[in-house]
């Protein structure tokens, strides 16, 4: 039985990871908005530029100046290539899709971190956790509909997306256990800086003044639900939290209908029911191990 605290530590870690899973969804939607005009990677490096002040303004006061130094910056580098590669892929598939479509495709991270545990740390992986996996990745083939004629090539950008965010959990592994995650966030966002701002000079365009507050926009909605979400998993137990990440797919939804008239087909709902239950149930088994 939990006690008052617990219960009430658990309520406050799911009232700020619902509040930053939409903060990440507005993000979404912004980045959507400016797709036609921008390439991701100049975006993305917007974005990062425009964020790591307050990155590192909140790491200094949650971590002090101990979360400005890294025992291993190698593997924040590595993270941030694979970070960068998740959200070019992102961005790209959101031109392209519907805002919920593309979300639903990116919970597919826990079937492809279950998979890289297995062949990449050697963790042993159950009967049960595979099974829900593989149930997740039929969820995506129902998404994608490769072979039918709604197939958009498109669709395995954000499928590339969850790979990539998968290798991204998986390397947090690599960096050194002392490190807290005022550091992991501060040297995300600043690799993430640094790797797209590298190849963002072959793709600028320059910035038109009415588009200024959308890439600020991004940066304080997207740097507010990365916190909000770092902060949940401190108050409450993941297997209790993180079930609620899912809440995002219901404001992508909700998003894309407001501003784009977006309504998914039977079809993508029926799999990203079948992606948010097998990850659920993913969570659950984690939690459970964890006993």
């Amino acid at each position: 039985m939990q006690t008052a605290l617990e219960r009430s530590r658990s309520r406050t870690g799911i009232a700020l990871i619902c509040a930053g899973v939409a903060c990440l969804a507005v993000n979404d939607a912004l980045v959507k908005t400016l797709t036609d005009g921008y390439a991701p990677v100049q975006i993305l490096f917007l974005r990062n530029l425009i964020a790591l002040p307050p990155a590192l303004m909140i790491a200094l006061a949650f971590g002090g100046k101990a979360a400005l130094l890294s025992r291993r910056p190698l593997a924040h580098l590595v993270r941030g290539g694979f970070w960068t590669c998740a959200a070019v892929l992102y961005f790209i598939g959101l031109r392209h899709l519907e805002l919920a479509e593309a979300t639903a495709l990116v919970f597919a991270a826990p079937v492809f971190i279950i998979a890289l545990s297995s062949l990449l740390l050697g963790e042993s992986v159950g009967w049960r956790r595979w099974s829900a996996g593989l149930v997740g990745f039929a969820g995506v083939l129902i998404v994608v509909r490769p072979g039918s004629e709604t197939f958009q090539v498109v669709a395995l950008f954000p499928v590339g997306t969850a790979l990539f965010y998968a290798l991204l959990m998986i390397g947090s592994r690599w960096v050194h256990p002392a490190e807290n995650v005022w550091t992991l966030m501060l040297y995300l966002v600043g690799a993430g800086a640094l790797l797209s701002g590298i190849f963002s000079p072959f793709f600028w365009t320059p910035i038109r003044p009415g588009d200024i507050w959308l890439f600020a926009g991004i940066a304080a909605a997207g740097t507010a639900g990365m916190t909000l979400i770092t902060q949940a998993f401190r108050f409450a137990p993941a297997s209790i939290v993180a079930h609620f990440e899912y809440t995002g797919l219901l404001w992508a939804t909700l998003l894309g209908w407001l501003i784009w008239n977006e309504i998914p087909d039977f079809m993508t709902f029926i799999g990203a029911g079948i992606i948010v239950l097998s990850g659920i149930f993913i969570i659950y088994r984690e939690g459970r191990a964890g006993n």
